[in-house]
């Protein structure tokens, strides 16, 4: 792995004269972000080394390189999930590529499924906390002692600097931006409504596929984590209508205004 990481950070180090400070890991439809990007260069993950390829619509499966209000950053367009038939440590690998890069912030954005009965498609959620639903971890074998250690303390996994950071920015700019705690999931299927009664007894606010495998590895890495939720659907039993992945794209595009004026604040305050 340490091999591998270092093959493809020398790769794109070779495509890029700048050392990124910030990362950003952008999820379902909310890749519009990495178009902001000032003087890019673009990387398909097909093309670096032991990079996964993303499979998923609305993930545009390329990294992104440049600066984004005076600051330095390197932007995922799309990300890897267990679902795709990775294995966590291929799906958390950009992060250690990242790490390696020179980044010490990480903002990681998903489109997810709305548990709390008050929040509506559209909303943007500061994410406080996760609870691990899938019962899986990518730091499981033997430990890198040189990326970090052993047993990671994950008390404060979302940084408080950072999220008070984040209201602030959204203060100034008049958003309504909600906070709660995000619940990891395998998927591909979405839950059912059983399954979504028993999250929300669990203190589960929103809900989806991803995220959680890459914040437990910027964590180890000793990055700060920001993470921000785009509610693009209520969660199955809420609304009596089925769920589907059009109704995310949707979503993601009704409120990507916000969404970009949101993280294009917090990035020029970090």
């Amino acid at each position: 792995m340490k091999q591998a990481v270092q093959e493809a950070k020398t790769f794109i180090e070779k495509k890029v004269d700048l050392r990124p400070e910030i990362g950003l890991v952008l999820g379902s439809g909310l890749g519009v972000l990495a178009e902001e990007i000032e003087d890019p260069v673009v990387i398909k993950y097909p093309d670096i080394p032991h990079f996964p390829v993303s499979t998923v619509e609305g993930h545009a499966g390329q990294l992104v390189v440049g600066m984004l209000k005076g600051k330095k950053v390197v932007a995922m367009q799309g990300r890897f999930h267990y679902y795709e038939g990775y294995d966590l440590k291929e799906v958390t690998f950009p992060i250690r590529v990242m790490k390696a890069l020179g980044i010490e912030k990480l903002i990681v954005t998903n489109a997810s499924g709305g548990i709390n009965e008050d929040f509506e498609p559209g909303d943007l959620m500061l994410i406080q906390d996760h609870i691990n639903m899938t019962f899986r971890n990518p730091l499981i074998g033997p430990n890198e002692d040189e990326w970090g250690v052993r047993f990671p303390d994950m008390s404060s996994a979302y940084s408080p600097e950072l999220r008070e950071l984040a209201r602030r920015v959204a203060d100034r700019q008049g958003l309504s931006l909600r906070e709660g705690i995000y619940v990891g999931l395998i998927g591909p299927s979405y839950e059912t409504p059983a399954e979504i009664r028993m999250l929300r007894k669990l203190g589960g606010d929103a809900v989806g596929m991803s995220t959680v495998p890459e914040v437990i590895v910027a964590r180890h890495a000793g990055i700060e984590v920001l993470g921000i939720s785009c509610i693009s659907n209520m969660a199955a039993g809420i609304l009596p209508q089925p769920l589907s992945h059009e109704e995310v794209m949707e979503t993601t595009e009704r409120v990507k205004s916000q969404f970009l004026t949101l993280v294009r604040g917090i990035i020029e305050a970090m």
